[in-house]
């Protein structure tokens, strides 16, 4: 059975759900062994899910961010890395297909890899001297244009999904000028190598290792686009990373719970979870649950039924959402850890490994300081005008 083919988002919910139950029992294979899960990734690819994005004029069912959402949340409670990583290809083919930012032809030739063979793309922006784009470093990769073709060079860190991609959207800068701009590499063009250096205590199985190109050549119709400076768009699917954690932090909310309504120590009668202190820890974790799902699902809905012009005014409350639901997913799993005690510290105990997991969102942009910056300047212009 295909996503593609049902019809309700209930449907296609439950038909995720039994897919991912597997990725449970994997998870910690992968985590112990850094190694990337491309069982589950095969899995996904088999009932089509790298595909639900794509817009319904090319084939796909376009599905709204909110539902989305609910499909991330779904996996990450299954298994954090591989929800973060497909999340990337998810996203990105969801906002490539609704703001028309490629040329017609290349775009109907990625969805078309995508729907036929499961193909994925991430982004590679991040270096090793100039960290995350978002804090606008000018890329040392560079492309220059020689005899029709453009010739890219560089390394990039952090490239999500890099054993399995497909595609490879680049950000290089133009020699001879000061423009940066994208480009789309495929994965098995000469030059394109992998470097295993992906040695995060978080997320280890998102296969984040390092692209190097070496002079690789691009036809010219490989430039994708050039990025202008300034205030950057809002981009809503990025709300897949605080998704994402917040299924991390449900996973360890229902894990301590069951825990706590299970474990019957001989110094009493009946289970902890009868014990004050559990119950308030257990009380604290559903409050900030709820906090979290009604900030990402309400501006996820808010975005949803707005038109281009509201959605670039919503800066802030997504940058606001990200802030809020990574962090208190941090608090949720700390409060499980509490309540489930030593034993959470066991290697055998997923509550480690979500620890070591949900922190890794105050890392994904954007960065909490530029956040909270960004609101004071809203504050003060608002008082200001």
């Amino acid at each position: 059975m295909k996503l593609l083919e049902l019809s309700t988002h209930e449907e296609r919910l439950d038909l995720l759900k039994q897919v991912v139950k597997p990725f449970l029992e994997r998870a910690d294979k992968h985590d112990k062994e850094i190694s990337f899960p491309f069982d589950n990734f095969q899995d996904l690819k088999e009932i089509g899910y790298p595909a639900v994005t794509i817009p319904k004029q090319y084939g796909g069912l376009g599905i709204s961010l909110s539902e989305l959402l609910q499909f991330q949340e779904v996996i990450a409670k299954a298994d954090g890395s591989t929800a973060l990583a497909i999340g990337w290809h998810m996203g990105l083919v969801k906002h490539i297909g609704e703001n028309h930012s490629w040329k017609e032809d290349q775009y109907r030739k990625l969805v078309q890899d995508i729907m036929e063979k499961g193909s994925l793309i991430n982004a590679a922006a991040t270096e090793p001297a100039t960290g995350s784009p978002t804090r606008g470093g000018r890329p040392e990769t560079t492309a220059r244009k020689e005899n029709g073709k453009w010739i890219i060079s560089g390394r990039k860190t952090f490239t999500t999904l890099a054993p399995t991609l497909d595609y490879i959207i680049v950000r290089a800068s133009i020699e001879g000028t000061d423009k940066v701009g994208n480009f789309l590499v495929k994965h098995n063009l000469k030059g394109v190598k992998i470097v295993e250096t992906w040695d995060s205590i978080a997320m280890r199985a998102t296969g984040s290792h390092d692209l190097v190109l070496e002079q690789v050549e691009l036809e010219e119709n490989d430039f994708l686009e050039e990025l202008q400076g300034g205030k950057a768009p809002a981009t809503g699917w990025l709300l897949h990373i605080p998704a994402c954690y917040n299924g991390i932090a449900k996973a360890a909310k229902e894990y301590a719970t069951h825990f706590a309504t299970t474990y019957s120590p001989n110094s009493m009668e009946g289970t902890i979870s009868t014990i004050p202190s559990v119950q308030q820890k257990i009380g604290e974790m559903e409050l900030l649950t709820m906090q979290n799902d009604q900030f990402l699902y309400g501006v996820a809905a808010k975005w949803d039924q707005s038109d281009y012009e509201t959605r670039q005014k919503m800066q802030s409350e997504l940058g606001a959402a990200k802030y809020t639901i990574v962090n208190q997913a941090v608090k949720i799993v700390d409060l499980a850890m509490r309540i489930v005690g030593a034993r959470s510290l066991s290697e055998k105990n997923p509550l480690q490994r979500y620890y070591r997991d949900v922190r890794a969102g105050i890392h994904n942009p954007p960065m909490d300081d530029m956040i909270i910056t960004q609101l004071a300047k809203k504050a003060i212009n608002e008082i200001e005008n």
